[in-house]
Parts: C-alpha cells; structure tokens; sequence
C-alpha cells in the first residue's frame, strides 16, 4: 500500500497539476496522501516537521537567485533592453533567418540571467512579425522561443545563471561552470540540432506552400506597441554580458582568495567557503548588472520603483512553487516504501551513477513538469548517495552536476510543463498545432544530448 500510495500520489500530482491546480495547494495535500497509504505515521507532523523545513530550506537557500533574476529580467523588459537585443540580433543575423534570429536572441538573454518567461513577452511581438513577414508558419514559433529560451541557456552552456544550473552547487561543491566542454558541447547540439530541425520544418511547410497562416492577435500582439528612445545594442547587452564576466571572476579570481575561515564558526552555518562560493557569484554578479541597468536606462523607466517591486512580487509564486514540490519530495523520501523506488533508481546503471542520476533527475522533471522541482527533489532525496557513489568511483563532481542540470531539461517540457502553457498561450498557439516541435526541440535533442555527455564521461573519466 505504501508503493502503490506513492504512485498514486505522484500520479495525481502530474495530472492535477496539468489540470491547472496550483502546487501550493497540490504538493501538501498529496504528500499527506502518501502518508495515510503508507499507514501508521503521523499525518499533521509529517507536515510541520518534514514537509515545512524541507520548503523552508529550499527558500532560505536560493531565494536570492529567484528574485534578483526577477527584479533583472523585469528592468530589462521595461528599460526596452530586451527589445534592443532581439531588434539587433535580427538586424545581424538578417530577417530571412527568422528562426535562427529568434533561438539566438531568446538564447543571448536568458544566458544573461533574463526569466524565459519575460524572455517569451518580450520577444514575441518581434518574432510573430518575423515569421510573418518570412511566411513561416506560426506553429512553429513556440518552438522557436523555447529552444532559445529553456533548453542550451538553461542547463548545459556553462556560467549560466539559471537557477537549474544552480541547483547542483550545495550537492557536489561545484559551481556554475562545471564540465565546461560537455556542457558547451551539449549546448550546440541542442541549439545547431534544433534550429536545423526547425528550418527543415519550415522548408518543408514551404514546399507545400503552408505559409504563415491566418491567426486571430493575442493579448500579447495588443499590448506591444513601438516605443522611442530604445537603448543601442550595447548599452542594452552590457548587464547582459557583465553577468556571464563578473561570474567568472568571482567565481574563479575573487571568492577563492577571500579569507572566509569564520564560515566554520556555528553561526554562520559550520560550512565552507567552497559549497558557497557559486551562489555568492552569482548573486553577487546580478546584484551588479540590476545597478548597471537601472544607471544605464534610468531615463527610459516611466517608473523604476514599480519595476522593481513587481519584479520582487513576481519572483513569490515561482521560488514557492518550487519549494512546496521540493517538500513534497522530502516527505515522500521519508516514507518506508520509498526504498523500493532508491534501490531500483540506485541499481540502475550500478556501475555508472552518473547515468542513474540522469534517470532519476528526468523521471522527476516529467512527473513533475518542472525541471527546477524536478532536480531539486531528485537531488534532495538522492543527492547524498550520487555523490558518495562519484567519490567512491573517482567520477568528477562537475560532471554528476553538469548531468544533473542536462537532465532537468529534457522530460520536464512534457505537456504539462507550466513554461510550455504559457508559451502556448502567448503565442495564441495550441498543443495539437505546435507541441510536436517542442517535444522534438525541447525534448527529445536535449535528452540526445545528456546521452552523448553520459557516454563521453564515461569514456573520459
């Protein structure tokens, strides 16, 4: 009953939350199902002694991430910064490669810290008029913006500030730069295997004579108009650069030559300098590029104030939503019957953990439909044993995480994935019309690519 409890309680999960049924609401209430299947332990500790401090733990942990990316993207959205980087791109790259046009602009600004879901407003506008003026059919432009903008900048180009590439850090005492070459390696083969994907499509509709079709406007179409007085490329791309940079230097200049021995000390944690310095540099890094872009493009916020705290507001629900599923994991790990499901993930490649945390990370990414819960689950439940498994077989740390990350992006894009809704309805598109070439672009290339870093680091050692 405990087994069936948990699969049931997972099960729930997946559909509820496709469903449109908040996790807040969600993540308690099926945790505590579990619970009541597996019998004999108590309901309401369960709650306030495993489900709340796992939360609480996550939040204390990587809020600073998830509202200093907010407050970065909203300032980049309204200072017109966005929309200067996607125009330039465009003006380089050239409007008849519209595809590679809007992968390339989503990618340069989400790899600069921009949320993928200020990146999907900011960059629609400018792409459906692309695609419409290279007659392309808009089906395919969901998938577009989603290879730009959660697939090689979300979890496989090193230095990327996404919070799926931050999430690895405290587990494996890495950083955000972690198997650099597998990582990069990755990245261009989802975004040169996805684009090309893309213009094979968009040739064959072209054949057919398919062409941009006829669509109603969406809200997203309504609400954007031209606006004077847009940054030039590189004051817009400066905070969008300095984040990539200063990460590094902090990264691997500054924090390693600070003197942070009181981190041993009971009130700051008993902890060390290096299962923190990747979060300092990346917090310290979008500290610096907020105040670069609000000096830079002061004059063209109507109001900076209201940026800043819609921003901050905007980053509540996202963190929360991630925490809450992150405490439903813990108490799901803590249930007798999850043994079954750690000894066959455990027992899967027994020789090779970093392909069995590859199975565990995407398994929970689509049950989920997210890939930070999923990874944070994965590795709040398996973590320690992943780890001791790489030390025990002299397996690099960077790679378990730079894996870990690869892995939270590939089943996480399944239908039910809140990103792939949203785009969805930005774009006025519906699953029966675009998700096939997200499930390819979002999906399937990306889980090629875990595949192809699983076995070079294997073969590399």
């Amino acid at each position: 009953m405990g087994f069936a409890g948990i699969v049931l309680s997972l099960g729930l999960l997946m559909y509820l939350a496709y469903r449109g049924i908040n996790v807040l609401i969600l993540a308690p209430i099926l945790a505590l199902l579990a619970v009541v299947m597996q019998g004999d332990l108590p309901i309401v500790a369960t709650y306030t002694q495993v489900f709340m401090p796992a939360l609480g733990g996550y939040v204390i942990t990587y809020f600073p991430l998830f509202l200093l990316g907010a407050i970065f993207g909203k300032l980049m959205a309204d200072g017109g910064a966005a929309r200067a980087i996607a125009e330039g791109i465009v003006a380089k790259v050239g409007a008849e490669r519209a595809i590679l046009a809007v992968v390339l602009a989503c990618g340069v600004l989400t790899y600069g810290g921009v949320s993928l879901f200020v990146v999907a407003f900011a960059i629609y506008p400018i792409a459906n008029a692309l695609f419409k003026r290279a007659d392309i059919p808009k089906r395919l432009l969901p998938a577009a913006i989603a290879l730009g903008s959660f697939t090689f900048t979300m979890t496989a180009f090193p230095g990327t500030p996404a919070i799926q590439n931050a999430i690895p850090i405290p587990f494996f005492g890495t950083n955000v730069f972690a198997a650099p070459l597998l990582g990069t390696l990755a990245g261009m083969i989802m975004m040169v295997g996805g684009t090309l994907w893309l213009n094979r499509r968009a040739a064959a509709a072209a054949a057919r004579t398919e062409g941009y079709g006829q669509h109603k406007p969406t809200s997203a179409d309504s609400s954007f108009s031209d606006e004077a007085g847009l940054p030039s490329f590189a004051v817009a791309i400066a905070p969008v650069v300095a984040v990539i940079v200063l990460n590094a230097i902090f990264t691997y200049l500054i924090l390693p030559r600070m003197d942070a021995s009181y981190l041993q000390r009971p009130e700051y944690g008993g902890t060390s300098l290096s299962s923190l310095a990747g979060l300092w540099a990346i917090i310290i890094s979008l500290t610096i590029a907020i105040v670069m872009t609000l000096a830079l493009n002061w004059s063209r916020f109507a109001d900076a104030k209201e940026t800043v705290n819609a921003g901050t507001m905007g980053s509540l629900l996202p963190i929360f939503n991630t925490a809450s599923e992150v405490g439903y994991g813990a108490v799901i790990a803590s249930l007798p019957a999850f043994a079954i499901i750690r000894d066959a993930v455990l027992g899967l490649f027994p020789q090779n953990p970093v392909a069995s945390l590859a199975v565990a990370v995407n398994a929970l990414a689509g049950i989920t439909g997210s890939a930070s819960g999923g990874l944070s689950i994965a590795l709040n439940t398996l973590g320690e044993q992943f780890a001791q498994m790489g030390r025990e077989q002299g397996i690099d740390p960077g790679l378990l995480h730079r894996v870990a990350s690869l892995s939270s992006g590939g089943f996480d894009a399944l239908p039910h994935n809140g990103a792939v809704i949203t785009l969805l309805a930005i774009t006025g598109m519906t699953h029966r019309k675009s998700y096939s070439d997200i499930f390819v672009v979002a999906v399937a290339i990306p889980v090629f690519a875990t595949v192809v870093v699983i076995l070079l680091g294997a073969l590399l050692g």
